[in-house]
């Protein structure tokens, strides 16, 4: 496994030498196939530096608008009693970093990046949400990304072979949505950042998985007729079976 992961860097090395790039990096898959059975997958990330220095890789994915609800329980019910939408959210976000983020680099440095999740810009209106109350849903939203695995809880370990060559695999669980991700790796020297390069990354559904998708989303009128169809189909049989028995 560790003889994979350096032949690639030693031919970004090279790479990097011919170009005198300080940062040099690249992703074993750029592509992730969700397809049917899916339970998730890794990626590695790996690469070369010119000169000593600190990395940390920064994991992306799509922007999208997120709704957050609020329950109260009220005459013994669970129903929302508020709601709040943050305008753009990273579906997913995760970090590595060969060092202690406090230890690479000054917070203002880290948060100009969003580098670690709590510099993640998830901004609402003010016209909506004081500063406290804005934290508190800005909090909520990042412990359910959590606990569903979208969002780490910890930052990932970056590992150098000798002083040049890292590498670190970046994990994806069965519920990642799809779409086009941005895998940013910073190199740090003396606090600052000296390099930083972006690599896409695209997961998207594949097989029979895209096909039904696809199909929902196109015709969805129809695809709605056969689900029911297919219930009842499911139920009859079901009752001659047990009628048999």
């Amino acid at each position: 496994m560790k003889r994979l992961t350096v032949i690639p860097v030693l031919g970004l090395l090279a790479a990097g030498a011919a170009i005198a790039q300080p940062l040099v990096v690249d992703l074993s898959d750029h592509r992730v196939a969700i397809t049917t059975g899916f339970s998730g997958a890794e990626v590695l990330a790996f690469g070369a530096i010119d000169e000593p220095g600190e990395v940390v890789l920064v994991v992306h994915g799509p922007l999208r608008p997120v709704t957050m609800h609020r329950k109260a329980r009220i005459a013994g019910i669970w129903i929302n009693t508020a709601s709040m939408t943050f305008d753009q959210a990273p579906s997913f976000y995760a970090v590595a970093s060969s060092r202690p983020l406090d230890e690479i680099a000054s917070p203002s440095v880290l948060a100009r990046n969003q580098i670690g999740i709590e510099n993640l810009r998830l901004e609402l209106p003010r016209a909506k949400a004081s500063p406290n109350v804005a934290k508190a849903w800005r909090d909520a939203l990042i412990r359910t990304h959590q606990n569903i695995d979208l969002y780490g809880s910890e930052v990932a370990r970056i590992g150098f072979l000798g002083s040049r060559l890292f590498s670190t695999r970046v994990r994806f669980p069965a519920n990642v949505p799809t779409g086009t991700y941005r895998a940013t790796t910073y190199l740090f020297v003396d606090g600052r950042v000296e390099s930083a390069q972006t690599t896409p990354l695209i997961i998207s559904k594949a097989g029979l998985e895209a096909d039904i998708f696809d199909f929902a989303h196109q015709q969805g009128a129809l695809y709605g007729a056969i689900a029911i169809l297919v219930a009842l189909m499911a139920g009859w049989l079901a009752h001659i079976a047990f009628r048999k028995a």
